[in-house]
């Protein structure tokens, strides 16, 4: 395969048929032939490595130099692709010392695969030495997953905190960290003796703990009333714990500033009715907690229905046995069981809050929070990175103790609830001190994202949102357009970004959860050095807002070694590495539950550790394999924060284009775009309900059993 980049795309496979013709399409070996001497060192270990698998016995003698070949096979990938850059040497020392060399291109399939190649060494040369018992699975999932987080995730934070000590003409200097790192504009806490706004990493903290309590009580109070009440209209509410997630951005801040805003349309009843002047109260940190818990709520709703389906029903009706009311079940037996899924939701919580961006954009009025800070401290007129770098960081200390007071919290407490043995139980209803103001809480919250989003819906059917209400379909007209002369034709202004979003968002959304799961079960599972490390690493990206996880992208990803800008593999692997950790954090908190027999059971009778996750896990898993499929998916068609920095002319995400309309004042164009991007995603979530399944854990009802 090429060893360098083509730039009309490798997928394409026009380059087959000029391969011999031409030198920049040429193999490693033919390019080291030709004169790149940097790379006969790869292909002297290559051949090293095909020596020594012909001639060496197997055992931990050859297995201990499999995974030194691939390691000096890995670090040379690195330093030669870091080194040498399209005119030549990137550091002059090297140049003094080596001499001039030949510049080159990016990275193609060829160095890809080899790189691949190197850690598949690393893995199987572990196995042959008996690392973790010789499990070669486990062992190549873990440094597959090792080698993606360095690439996706540690290569991009570390670019752009690299450019933070470096000044306009490149050259190495901690001024502009000295000066930031202590701006009063950060950690004022004036606002507690009444001299002014507090710094806006206090604001920040503040506007994410309240955000993570309220998500992580109302999905809770969703999941109690869909799963242990008769409240009649289950299936509506699981729709609407659904809708606020598969909203494209901007739009619930339109919403709430048409209903809520000084002149929206429920302020003007409120005043009319009881002569209060309401004012501008809804901007501010008071609307983007509303407007976050509004949009986050079905995040802790999908990490929580698993983990309250997962609830042995055997353990409450063994309290219940031992005369333990309904009330001393649920808060004595139900709800500690329910702790690691309540911790992973405050957790996810904690963190969307954080690294929210499209909510304050719309709503923060003078006070920012940390993400929109960073952003205009990139793009705007300060364009002072080195002060994004220190927001950024700051960011970064926040979520991250967050992430270490959850797993203190959890350390040493076991959860499991799910056995090998058959469950004949059926959950206990909730108590009547519990079921009254639970299901009042999720009716009200329920009629209040009713009305919401009757205003979208009501947006885009009229001429003017707020000035002209005459009804009409020219917006969907303009943006979904269709003309049958000469044949089918798609003539809408929207088909081109639609389509684009589709596809991007169809392959990463299973490359997401399947990446995200295979993951939590190494941590929930697998013991091996360094998973500590490895599970602080992967919230990382998370934790990061989406604003420097674009800028990070563009300035690692823009140069060789590694260059993708503009194409849709940035994007997918965006999302995939972005999102991420959801998968992760509802696979561990599933996991959590099934007890570990499960796995002993299915290796004792012969069993590899990969048929036992297919076989045994995984079926076990649907909430949460649902739960991730349908994150990544919706993410990866509403987030704007990253994207609005990675989309290009032949690749144009849905939110970006909206984004466009909406500075253009095409509201009601882009109310319907959003409106059929909401549609959309409904009937794709329904069939991937379909597909994955209901996990069934215990004895059907009477009316199931009938049937």
């Amino acid at each position: 395969m090429p060893w360098y980049k083509i730039r009309s795309g490798f997928f394409g496979f026009g380059w087959i048929g000029d391969m011999l013709a031409r030198p920049d399409l040429w193999p490693g070996a033919f390019q080291a032939a030709a004169g790149r001497w940097q790379l006969w060192p790869v292909l002297l270990l290559v051949a090293a490595v095909a020596g020594l698998r012909l001639t060496a016995p197997s055992g931990a003698a050859r297995g201990r130099w499999l995974v030194r070949l691939g390691v000096l096979g890995l670090a040379w990938l690195v330093v030669e692709g870091l080194s040498v850059g399209t005119r030549g040497w990137n550091w002059g020392l090297l140049e003094r010392l080596l001499g001039e060399v030949a510049g080159q291109p990016a990275f193609g399939a060829g160095a890809v695969m080899l790189g691949l190649f190197f850690a598949c060494l690393i893995s199987f040369g572990a196995a042959e030495r008996g690392a973790l018992k010789g499990d070669a699975f486990v062992l190549t999932a873990i440094v597959l997953l090792i080698l993606l987080v360095a690439v996706f995730v540690f290569y991009p934070i570390l670019s752009i905190f690299t450019g933070a000590f470096q000044d306009f003409d490149g050259s190495f200097t901690a001024q502009g960290v000295r000066r930031n790192i202590g701006d009063p504009k950060i950690w004022s806490l004036s606002c507690l003796t009444g001299g002014g706004p507090c710094g806006v990493a206090w604001r920040t903290l503040f506007l994410a703990l309240c955000t993570a309590s309220a998500t992580t009580v109302l999905g809770l109070a969703f999941a109690l009333v869909a799963t242990r009440t008769r409240f009649p209209f289950k299936r509506g509410l699981r729709l609407l714990t659904v809708l606020p997630i598969i909203t494209p951005p901007f739009v619930v801040g339109l919403a709430l500033t048409m209903l809520l805003g000084r002149s929206g349309t429920l302020t003007q009843l409120i005043e009319a009715a009881t002569g209060l002047e309401l004012g501008r109260w809804l901007y501010g940190l008071t609307g983007i907690w509303l407007a976050q818990v509004l949009s986050f709520t079905p995040i802790a709703f999908l990490v929580l229905i698993g983990v309250v389906e997962g609830v042995s029903p055997a353990m409450e009706e063994a309290s219940q046995t031992l005369r333990a009311g309904r009330w001393r079940t649920f808060r004595k037996v139900s709800l500690p069981l329910m702790a690691p899924g309540l911790a992973n939701a405050f957790l996810i919580g904690f963190i969307e809050s954080m690294a929210d961006f499209g909510n304050p954009l719309v709503l923060g009025g003078s006070g920012g929070v940390l993400s929109t800070e960073i952003f205009f401290s990139v793009v705007g007129a300060q364009n002072d990175p080195s002060r994004a770098a220190v927001l950024a960081a700051v960011l970064l200390f926040f979520t991250l103790s967050a992430f270490l007071a959850q797993r203190l919290w959890l350390s040493g407490r076991s959860f499991a609830t799910v056995g090998g043995k058959g469950d004949g139980g059926r959950h206990a209803l909730l108590p009547a001190r519990v079921a009254a103001p639970v299901i009042g809480l999720v009716a009200l919250w329920s009629l209040f994202t009713v009305i919401v989003y009757a205003m979208i819906l009501f947006g885009g059917f009229v001429k003017l949102w707020g000035l002209d209400h005459t009804l009409t379909l020219d917006h969907y007209i303009r943006a979904f357009g269709i003309s049958l002369d000469g044949g089918l034709r798609w003539t809408g202004v929207a088909w081109n970004s639609f389509w684009t979003t589709m596809t991007i968002a169809l392959i990463a959304a299973p490359l997401t959860a399947g990446v995200g799961l295979l993951t939590g079960w190494l941590i929930a599972r697998q013991r091996f050095p360094g998973k500590a490390a490895f599970e602080f690493a992967l919230m990382m990206s998370f934790a990061i807002p989406g604003t420097v996880i674009g800028i990070s992208y563009i300035m690692a990803f823009n140069l060789p070694p590694i260059q993708m800008t503009g194409t849709a593999l940035i994007l997918v692997a965006c999302f995939v590495f972005r999102n991420m950790p959801v998968g992760v954090r509802g696979g561990v908190a599933a996991m959590a539950q099934l007890d570990t027999s499960l796995d002993e059971a299915s290796l004792t009778l012969g069993a590899n550790s990969g048929r036992t996750l297919r076989r045994v896990i995984l079926p076990l898993l649907r909430p949460a394999i649902l739960a991730a499929l349908v994150y990544s998916f919706v993410r990866a068609i509403t987030s704007i924060s990253a994207v609005i920095f990675l989309v290009s002319a032949k690749y144009n995400m849905a939110t970006a284009y909206i984004v466009g309309l909406v500075e253009n004042g095409q509201y009601g164009v882009a109310i319907a775009y959003s409106s059929v991007l909401i549609v959309v995603m409904v009937a794709v979530i329904g069939i991937f309900q379909l597909l994955v399944g209901e996990r069934r854990l215990r004895r059907p009802a009477a009316s199931e059993a009938a049937a």
